[in-house]
């Protein structure tokens, strides 16, 4: 019988805020891997459990670290924030799987199974109304991986396909500017400065705030890594202190 890891999107955090399946999941397990942060933030609810953990940019190392789990006979969960498939770990799993040729039988013999978890598009869209009821795209700011330039067409695009948008990794330490270069970027692109638009800090956690303002605001504004930003299309309106997007009905 294959041995399986499961890639498991725990959502914003909090117990509460994941899915039944993804609890059940972590719950079967021998060890949970993942980040040192959404580590800790389990450890709480599941103290049986073996932990392990690497820091920020040692992903292929906490990805290898799965397999040789796995390897061992252990049930495992790798586990991610929001959906481990929208910037999370599950595409590195079976690049790896893939990529690993002198472990390939022994690879072969491990499952891969995602568990989806809710993604700060939708739980930070929950907080601040109903801005994503449209069609709508997911664009993050990180150019670690990204080329800028082709950040920089996506959010051009998505202002002239007039898609409302979420915009994960807005800020760190190394890149403060990068919020208000991308909302330079969608005037630009003919997105108006009154273009209603929201922020959310922590979501699901300690120390949740939610923000609305507009785009020429937001170019102003400072946030964190923990932040996720909602732009609006031409269909977005501020009502009772909720963003929203209509969805086209006649009424």
């Amino acid at each position: 019988m294959r041995n399986t890891i499961y890639i498991v999107g725990i959502g914003p955090g909090k117990t509460e805020k994941m899915t039944v399946e993804a609890h059940q999941i972590l719950q079967q397990c021998d060890v949970i891997v993942g980040y040192s942060v959404y580590i800790e933030l389990l450890k709480p609810h599941f103290s049986d459990k073996e932990f392990l953990s690497t820091p920020m940019t040692r992903e292929v190392e906490r990805c290898k670290l799965c397999f040789e789990q796995a390897l061992q006979g252990k049930k495992i969960a790798l586990v991610c924030s929001g959906d481990a498939g929208v910037y999370g770990m599950a595409s590195l799993m079976f690049e790896l799987k893939q990529a690993e040729k002198q472990q390939a039988a022994q690879y072969a013999e491990i499952e891969l199974c995602v568990i989806a978890g809710v993604t700060a598009a939708n739980s930070g869209a929950a907080l601040l109304g109903a801005p994503l009821s449209n069609d709508y795209c997911v664009i993050s700011l990180s150019d670690v991986m990204t080329p800028w330039q082709i950040i920089e067409k996506r959010l051009a695009c998505a202002v002239k396909g007039d898609f409302a948008i979420a915009i994960y990794n807005p800020s760190s330490r190394t890149r403060k500017d990068h919020l208000k270069r991308a909302c330079s970027i969608m005037l630009d692109a003919g997105a108006s400065p009154n273009l209603p638009c929201g922020y959310v800090e922590n979501i699901g956690r300690d120390g949740t705030a939610v923000h609305i303002c507009t785009l020429a605001e937001l170019a102003e504004r400072q946030v964190n890594m923990f932040t996720t930003v909602f732009v609006g299309n031409s269909q977005t309106f501020v009502f009772d202190g909720k963003l929203i997007t209509r969805r086209g009905y006649s009424i």
